[in-house]
């Protein structure tokens, strides 16, 4: 059977998202994070004035941290939420690293590398308290809790 001649299935988006009404707007607003956070990491800093001493480690702390709350708000299972977290700190990694190697306005900084997965780390525990399907609920996705 030729496979252009067959009836168009409908697309279904991201089977290992909870099952919201709008799995696209969502996962397009965590991606559009993600870049931002690419973004803001590769541009030259704007000039703040003086800041207190390390405050860009927590910066980068809620960043990655809200990136990867984002996660568990999107997937049910650990597996999917422990892949996004190792991804996330990889990216971390290579941006801290991108930052020394391809630009004269950043450097790179361990601290800020650590910074980054104790984000995640906190992020991901979000997946352990009820606000876990906050995101499901306001969307009016399924009425079931989403498996754990």
């Amino acid at each position: 059977m030729d496979p252009l001649a067959s009836p168009r299935r409908p697309l279904r988006f991201g089977r290992s998202l909870k099952p919201f009404r709008r799995p696209w707007l969502w996962a397009m607003l965590w991606c559009g994070g993600v870049a931002a956070v690419v973004v803001l990491s590769m541009t030259p800093p704007p000039e703040l004035g003086a800041l207190p001493r390390n405050i860009d480690k927590l910066e980068h702390a809620l960043a990655y941290g809200a990136l990867a709350a984002g996660a568990v708000q999107l997937y049910p299972r650990w597996r999917s939420l422990l892949s996004v977290g190792v991804a996330l700190v990889l990216m971390g990694i290579g941006l801290e690293y991108a930052q020394g190697a391809l630009t004269t306005t950043r450097m790179m900084d361990r601290a800020d590398a650590l910074a980054n997965t104790l984000g995640v780390t906190l992020g991901l525990a979000t997946q352990l308290t009820p606000w876990r399907d906050l995101l499901l609920r306001f969307d009016g996705g399924a009425d079931r809790d989403s498996p754990r």
